[in-house]
């Protein structure tokens, strides 16, 4: 008789963090507000994923956009120093 192996417990994945933008009722982001965009790039420079900063895809986009209008304008560096 062949004997069962346990399976391991299913991992369960960590419940998603709410929007920001969402929560804030924000309807566009605006290259020109450093601070919000400052929160969303990190120490070398690199835009942060989604998975990470917690917004939704539309937000996401909207905000990645903001961000490369922010460099093309030399609002924020393309590469911290």
């Amino acid at each position: 008789m062949a004997t069962k192996t346990k399976r391991p417990p299913k991992e369960r994945r960590p419940k998603r963090k709410p929007c920001n933008f969402c929560s804030d009722k924000v309807l566009d982001i605006s290259y020109r507000d450093l601070n919000r965009l400052k929160k969303y790039v990190s120490e070398r420079g690199k835009i942060v994923p989604r998975r990470i900063s917690g917004n939704c895809a539309k937000h996401q986009r909207m905000l990645t956009v903001a961000i490369k209008r922010a460099r093309v304008v030399a609002f924020l560096p393309y590469v911290s120093e």
